[in-house]
């Protein structure tokens, strides 16, 4: 009777080793969560302890600024923190014999750090003012709490993450201003206009845009059209549909999706492609878009106000 008492004890305690062990490994495996609505790439991150640039290694994203609802991420073993304070050294185990000289005199008080900002210029990126700063484009967007790392807008003000100034001498010297291409060449008169009316031109290889009133050219200014995997549409259109504020969405998820709330202006012309006002760049005069025609805000409000439904517009090189 006590053998089989004591057979019982053994078996109760192997099953319980055997179950820790399994909950060990298992804890030890790897870690995924589901993509909720509204979650970021930059919010999933901060949630689970770790970095952007971790969870797209990880999980091979291509692009920082997409995630979708229901998508498993794999959370990266291991908390990489930045900045972490050097370990407390330690303390000798007899006491350190007094100096025999008198030690020097203290160096004068510094003068207290405080840290460096960058006010966005005409034709920055946020990939270009890391670059110039020698910081990563993560550790910018999470100083400023960025979640689109595609936008800045100009005048906004960027701190930039270990610039320090230290009795008003700047440790990270600040960036040349980039040298804008505001002036848009002047149009000449149309040789073969539509309509003796109202019409706009588009050279995508000027990148211009000019409002034209028969073969009179009235206005014209730089615009950034699409880019070459993203082409701005050629040929003769009028425009379809205009409203004064819309969302904008497209683009291949994980690849380049845009999501833009509010795009001023808009006047569309062939069923996606619009002319409308730009609040996320200011680089016109190069091709930037997915293939619709970007205008400052101030000139999209002239074009729009100016255009009538029914509007001829022509695109061409």
């Amino acid at each position: 009777m006590k053998r089989a008492f004591y057979a019982f004890i053994l078996f109760t305690l192997f099953l319980g080793v055997a179950a820790f062990s399994a909950a060990t490994a298992d804890a030890a495996g790897p870690q995924w969560v589901v993509v909720n609505p509204g979650d970021t790439l930059y919010s999933i991150a901060a949630r689970n302890g770790t970095t952007v640039e971790a969870l797209m290694r990880a999980n091979n994203l291509p692009n920082p600024n997409f995630v979708y609802s229901g998508q498993r991420l794999l959370i990266p073993l291991g908390n990489p923190t930045y900045g972490m304070p050097a370990q407390p050294q330690v303390a000798p185990a007899q006491p350190q014999a007094a100096p025999a000289q008198p030690q020097a005199a203290p160096a004068q008080p510094q003068v207290a750090a405080s840290s460096v900002y960058y006010t966005v210029r005409p034709g920055d990126t946020l990939a270009a003012i890391a670059q110039r700063y020698g910081v990563s484009l993560s550790a910018l967007a999470q100083a400023n709490k960025l979640t689109n790392w595609n936008f800045v807008w100009y005048g906004q003000r960027l701190l930039i993450p270990g610039a320090t100034n230290v009795n008003g001498v700047q440790a990270s010297a600040p960036p040349a201003a980039p040298k804008p291409n505001n002036a848009a060449p002047s149009a000449p008169s149309a040789v073969n206009a539509p309509t003796t009316g109202k019409w706009i031109d588009v050279n995508v290889t000027n990148q211009t845009i000019t409002a034209y009133e028969g073969s009179t050219p009235l206005k014209t200014i730089l615009v950034s059209t699409g880019l070459p995997r993203t082409p701005t549409v050629l040929g003769t259109y009028k425009i379809l549909r205009k409203y004064p504020a819309v969302r904008m969405t497209g683009g291949t998820p994980g690849y380049d999706y845009y999501d833009l709330p509010n795009v001023p202006y808009s006047m569309f012309f062939f069923q996606g492609y619009a002319i409308h006002g730009t609040y996320w760049h200011n680089n016109f005069g190069h091709p930037m878009s997915h293939g619709c025609v970007n205008l400052p805000t101030a000139e999209a409000k002239w074009f729009y106000e100016w255009a009538p439904l029914g509007t001829p517009v022509v695109s061409h090189r």
